[in-house]
């Protein structure tokens, strides 16, 4: 748990990114539209630029810095990323990893339909929602 004081209107992405040095939560539209900064909160994937900071105290926050394991292996769905090539621009990645681990905790096996939906609040600009997605069913089906 970390401690910052923040401003009564501050957004969680302005607090993730400025305060706490997290710049993996991105601000694309800033508007809760593109899903650039979703993390988790309590396991549910929120949109960081449209969450207020304090409304979030005494919850738990998880941006993409916080998957990595202690020994510095990546999260399953960050190597499934890596592995599968899904990503071309990069810039979606960190809130398609976090939609991706949200989805996975609240259902582990998801049909690839369900994936799609779990993952429809994420916009990728070069389109690679295919990759995407196959990341998501790899990792629930015991694979990478």
């Amino acid at each position: 748990m970390r401690n910052v004081d923040v401003a009564p209107q501050e957004t969680l992405a302005s607090t993730l990114r400025y305060k706490l040095g997290l710049t993996g939560t991105k601000l694309g539209c800033n508007r809760g539209e593109c899903g650039a900064c979703t993390v988790l909160v309590d396991d549910v994937p929120s949109y960081a630029c449209s969450v207020l900071t304090h409304s979030v105290k005494n919850m738990r926050v998880e941006s993409v810095e916080g998957l990595e394991a202690a020994n510095g292996d990546l999260h399953p769905v960050q190597q499934a990323f890596v592995d599968e090539l899904s990503p071309q621009c990069g810039y979606c990645t960190p809130g398609q990893v976090m939609s991706a681990v949200g989805l996975l905790r609240s259902n582990p096996n998801p049909t690839r339909e369900e994936a799609r939906q779990g993952m429809a609040g994420n916009i990728c600009r070069c389109g690679t929602y295919q990759g995407i997605t196959t990341c998501a069913l790899e990792i629930s089906k015991g694979g990478k």
